[in-house]
């Protein structure tokens, strides 16, 4: 997969594809639908497929105020897309920058400075629910008619469900904000998972005998919150079970979001690595502890947990 970084960078070798495009938070199983058909439809016409995302969101734009809580960020949706099979990774992966001059667009201005002039798209594919430009009045039967006029496919997509429900990104916040992880499991086709950066912290886990591996989220909000059995995955040592705390960590008076993990039978130094947390299992929520020996014996409790619950041999 090659990514395209902004729509100033689109060429000429980037025209004539297949296209789908929306913000893809989480890549659930609704959007694996769509980039399944993507690419199938891409080869059929012996082409390539592309996918036109937004940075920022385009709610993060709209509600500075009121920080979206990011199923993933662009860094993990780029590693999450590349880990998919062929047949539903797309060749290319565009970033288009969601600024002031985007959000006012107009949904005409749209489909022909960008879907036809830019891209001279082939084909686009979208959710039936698809809206665009400026105030949500592009449709699916606009680029209907768009695409009868200037020669390209218009092809949708029927929402995927889960357990009589359609499956959205929307859902999927909710459910784990809620503490529903299975169910959410059941959306994204796989645990949710936080991946990030190793970073050096203040190391105030070591002193009351719980080192952790902090790995700074790069989202200004999350939809979980709270203590958590967890799975680490690296490249360089595989699967390792642990416990991991998401949030603002109150006892020592934190102020951005972050996710700390401790691992379970491991003491390899992982400074800089690249890794996945997967969760499994909500134990309870952050809460702010009056001393440090008592958020101590709290960490042993839920480390307990944690353990009976992944079933890690001591």
């Amino acid at each position: 997969m090659n990514i395209i970084r902004g729509l100033h960078n689109c060429q000429a070798i980037h025209q004539n594809g297949i296209l789908t495009i929306g913000n893809f938070d989480g890549l659930h199983l609704g959007h694996q639908r769509i980039f399944a058909q993507l690419k199938k439809e891409a080869k059929k016409r012996n082409t390539h497929s592309c996918l036109m995302t937004f940075e920022p969101l385009p709610q993060e734009h709209f509600n500075t105020s009121k920080p979206t809580a990011r199923l993933m960020n662009r860094c993990e949706k780029m590693r999450a897309l590349n880990d998919f099979p062929a047949d539903i990774c797309p060749d290319y992966l565009l970033f288009a920058r969601f600024n002031q001059a985007l959000a006012s667009m107009k949904a005409s201005e749209f489909i022909e400075k960008i879907l036809i002039d830019k891209l001279a798209i082939q084909a686009v594919i979208v959710g039936d629910d698809f809206r665009f430009g400026c105030d949500r009045q592009g449709s699916y039967a606009m680029l209907q008619d768009y695409g009868d006029k200037y020669q390209f496919s218009v092809i949708s997509i029927e929402s995927h469900h889960v357990d009589h429900q359609r499956v959205s990104s929307t859902l999927i916040r909710e459910a784990l904000a809620s503490d529903h992880l299975l169910h959410a499991d059941k959306m994204l086709g796989r645990a949710y998972t936080i991946c990030g950066h190793v970073n050096h912290g203040a190391k105030r886990g070591r002193t009351i005998g719980f080192p952790t591996a902090n790995i700074h989220l790069r989202r200004p909000e999350t939809p979980l919150h709270g203590v958590y059995s967890v799975t680490m995955h690296s490249r360089r040592f595989g699967d390792i079970a642990g416990i991991a705390n998401v949030g603002r960590r109150p006892t020592v008076n934190g102020k951005h979001v972050q996710l700390e993990v401790h691992l379970f039978n491991f003491d390899q130094s992982i400074y800089g690595e690249q890794i996945c947390v997967s969760f499994q299992h909500k134990i309870r929520d952050e809460i702010k502890f009056q001393s440090f020996d008592d958020l101590k014996q709290q960490i042993k409790l839920d480390y307990q947990i944690a353990i009976d619950h992944l079933k890690v041999k001591q």
